[in-house]
């Protein structure tokens, strides 16, 4: 408990100055962004306008009346994006859509990816070890926005399915969950191998072998749960990133998520906007970090977080 009590303050502090520096950096951004007509306004236009938004007092009375809101847990209204619109309704709408995405995808590639990456190391140097290897390579060695715009063009032909992503067509789901997939797949199957292959060097399974032991038995039973452990530490983090969104595939197939919403609010100078997703990001960020330390805890008996060399 002390130990997660300390790494709870140091995160909040973290959020807090992440936070901080983003809500500064949005106020040094010229003010031309706040207005879809800025050559047609006047100087009185502009500063009521300003004003209206609060822009024009100091930042730090505008960063006091930020954080008053946080602790009433008002985000606030969206400025340009959808003008007037609760920020606590955009944000809803669109995680909907991305949990929907981001949970299929994220099933596909921990059964898929920890499969292969059994695969591969149960028969290292075989054939499926080969076929893994040229799998991970090609996924991490070609850019995801080429095989992304591969997928989509080809494939579509190829099985006709649709291009874009359609509410009421269940088929326009596929591509998107495929691309979500594909990169996460390789990323699993290599970390389960490169730690499998660790662990079946050591000696307890040359003991376990010796002893009598199935080699099935010796892998699941030990080799998978001890080579989990590490892998275990940013599982979390990235399952949270995955349900949440990618950038460029919701942008790539015109889903309403929230993968491209940051950059669009960006774009468009919508303070409170952007403020809400970083808070939000930074959050999933955390959660993911600490839910790793509590599931290497989990596997690991030996690990004790609250003891001398435990913590990170």
């Amino acid at each position: 408990m002390k130990y997660y009590a300390i790494r709870l303050l140091r995160s909040f502090l973290t959020l807090i100055i992440v936070v901080t520096i983003v809500f500064l950096l949005m106020r040094l951004m010229p003010i031309e962004g706040y207005f879809t007509n800025y050559d047609k306004l006047d100087e009185v236009q502009i500063e009521a306008k300003l004003e209206n938004l609060g822009l024009l007092n100091p930042w730090y009375i505008q960063l006091k009346d930020f954080y008053g809101s946080l602790m009433k847990r008002d985000l606030g209204q969206s400025i340009t994006y959808r003008p007037k619109v609760d920020i606590t309704k955009i944000l809803g709408d669109k995680l909907i859509t991305s949990l929907r995405f981001g949970l299929v995808s994220l099933t596909i590639s921990l059964v898929m990816g920890l499969s292969l990456g059994i695969l591969m190391a149960r028969y290292k140097g075989k054939f499926w070890d080969k076929f893994g290897t040229c799998y991970i390579v090609g996924a991490n060695a070609i850019p995801a926005v080429i095989f992304y715009l591969l997928i989509q063009v080809y494939l579509t032909d190829l099985f006709k399915l649709p291009l874009l992503y359609d509410r009421t067509d269940a088929k326009s789901w596929i591509l998107p969950i495929l691309c979500l997939s594909l990169v996460n797949i390789a990323y699993y199957a290599m970390w389960i191998r490169r730690y499998m292959v660790d662990e079946l060097n050591k000696d307890y399974v040359r003991l376990a072998k010796a002893k009598g032991l199935k080699n099935k038995d010796i892998m699941l039973k030990h080799v998978m749960r001890n080579a989990f452990v590490p892998m275990a530490q940013y599982l979390p983090a990235s399952i949270l990133y995955t349900v949440s969104g990618s950038i460029y595939v919701e942008s790539l197939f015109s889903i309403p998520g929230t993968g491209g919403l940051l950059v669009t609010a960006i774009q468009r100078q919508d303070n409170t906007l952007v403020q809400a997703l970083v808070l939000l990001y930074s959050s999933i960020g955390i959660v993911g970090l600490m839910l790793g330390d509590i599931l290497m805890a989990a596997f690991d008996p030996r690990i004790r977080l609250s003891h001398e060399g435990g913590s990170r």
